[in-house]
């Protein structure tokens, strides 16, 4: 959807009595040259970060796959006779890297997969972990990484992702992102309009590129055929960066948190006590009694208004129904173990659970199917995003859709290359419609128009600025061709 061709000839308009989409012949033969002149400028300009933004997002669909093969020595070991206690790997992590503090700990969740020890370090960078590997049948220490993310991204894939999120810029580098996520939909679904506007002999050439059709034709109909079909996906993806871009995501999270849509979360805090690992008493829990069989339990003797440890912990999650994988964050000071359930394929288990370090009871327990639908929504949205929803199926889907966000970019330019100056059409490259087609729009419907682009603006605030910018220069360059013409 970069660039449509902005000069068509008469068997490629839509003639005064076809109808197109909901609205009527004539305002959409008004609307028309605005919407081709918006898709021809913004998939011109805006292209390039498209291009930068598709080309980091195809190579991170696969660097899921790649992780698996580069650091396997780190993530697979061959399968024991049985499993060591997690505070066994724990005490073989901390000794191997006794200048780390242990956040959380996501235990080995199938056969031959390492147990992963997240640590903070006092030269850990923000959102940053080290993770110390360990082998869940002998407590042997398989490796040391950096870690990014509730993702638990590592180094290949936190590259690309950082170079898909700011280019390596940090913070300024969000602007990029943010504006490509902003424009997306806008030159995808005005390239849909176009593309369905157009007449044709047949409804198949609207859905696969037209047969028999060769040069510029040619790459016209393999770039909106293969837009259309790609739309859907680019608008969601389009959507769900918007959901944590700096700016725009502001103002979506503001929205969101009005609507009584907030991502809950599980309160692991003591009532009045302090907590952490091997911490003392606890007080202010009265009523609270031991899980049933605890005190029988290995490892149990002397534990008493102490710290029942996080095997014990995991047991009474799973007793509480987390089954499958599950991430434990380790208490700190006035807080308990939080057990999470990290498995997002689908059907999801995204259960959590607070563990009073005290005697294992359960403080509180929040259940996926109790978060409120715009919270499910975004979750879902922003997984499939970074393509962790369906797991290789939704990291495919991904690949898929990047690169044909790709070639309809390449198509884009080779449209606008293919009508480059020449000798024999020295005035016909590139040319967009030309200026003043809003004067033939309708009041009726300019007004509502020039309201919506207000609004969307106001609410992604750098798509307002980037074509309030478009707006400025096509100004002053049509000041400077008037001035030119009077010469």
């Amino acid at each position: 959807m970069a660039i449509d061709d902005p000069v068509q000839g008469p068997e490629t308009d839509v003639p005064p009595t076809a109808p197109v989409g909901s609205g009527t012949p004539s305002l959409w033969s008004s609307l028309r040259p605005l919407v081709l002149r918006l898709h021809f400028y913004a998939g011109l300009l805006i292209a390039p970060l498209l291009l930068i933004a598709a080309t980091s997002g195809f190579l991170y669909a696969l660097s899921f796959q790649a992780e698996k093969v580069l650091y396997r020595h780190e993530l697979r070991v061959p399968v024991g006779d049985r499993t060591l206690p997690l505070s066994e790997q724990l005490d073989a992590a901390r000794a191997a890297r006794p200048d780390g503090t242990v956040t959380s700990v996501s235990p080995s969740s199938e056969d031959g997969a390492t147990t992963r020890v997240l640590m903070s370090t006092p030269d850990a960078e923000e959102s940053k972990s080290l993770a110390v590997f360990v082998d869940p049948y002998t407590a042997e220490v398989r490796g040391e990484l950096t870690s990014y993310g509730s993702s638990g991204a590592l180094p290949l894939r936190t590259w690309i992702s950082e170079l898909h999120r700011h280019l390596l810029l940090g913070e300024p580098g969000r602007v990029y992102s943010e504006l490509a996520a902003s424009w997306l939909w806008v030159v995808a679904l005005g390239g849909v309009l176009l593309w369905i506007g157009r007449k044709r002999a047949s409804k198949r050439a609207l859905l696969t590129p037209e047969r028999g059709a060769t040069g510029r034709r040619r790459t016209l109909s393999l770039h909106g055929s293969l837009g259309l079909w790609a739309v859907t996906g680019l608008v969601l993806l389009s959507a769900t960066g918007l959901t944590w871009s700096k700016y725009a995501g502001e103002n979506i999270g503001s929205i969101q948190d009005q609507l009584g849509g907030a991502t809950p979360a599980v309160s692991a805090a003591l009532e009045g006590g302090t907590g952490g690992a091997g911490g003392g008493a606890h007080e202010g829990h009265e009523g609270h009694e031991s899980m049933p069989g605890m005190e029988n339990m290995p490892g149990m003797e002397g534990m008493a208004g102490g710290d029942v440890g996080i095997d014990l912990a995991v047991v009474a999650a799973r007793q509480a129904g987390l089954d499958g994988p599950v991430s434990v964050t380790l208490p700190t000071e006035g807080t308990g173990y939080v057990v999470a359930q990290t498995d997002k394929q689908f059907p999801v288990r995204l259960d959590s659970v607070a563990i009073d370090p005290a005697n294992g009871m359960v403080m509180d327990e929040l259940r996926f199917t109790d978060y409120p639908l715009l919270a499910k929504l975004t979750r879902f949205g922003i997984d499939a995003h970074m393509g962790l929803f369906l797991g290789v199926t939704n990291q495919l889907a991904l690949a898929a859709l990047a690169l044909s966000l790709i070639l309809i970019i390449c198509w884009g330019y080779r449209m606008w290359w293919l009508r480059r100056p020449t000798k024999e059409r020295k005035l016909s490259a590139g040319r967009a419609i030309p200026r003043g087609a809003w004067r033939k729009v309708p009041l009726t419907a300019l007004l509502p128009v020039a309201a919506a682009v207000a609004l969307i603006g106001w609410f992604l605030p750098l798509l307002g600025i980037s074509l309030l910018v478009f707006l400025v220069l096509d100004g002053l360059l049509a000041l400077r061709a008037r001035a030119r013409a009077r010469t």
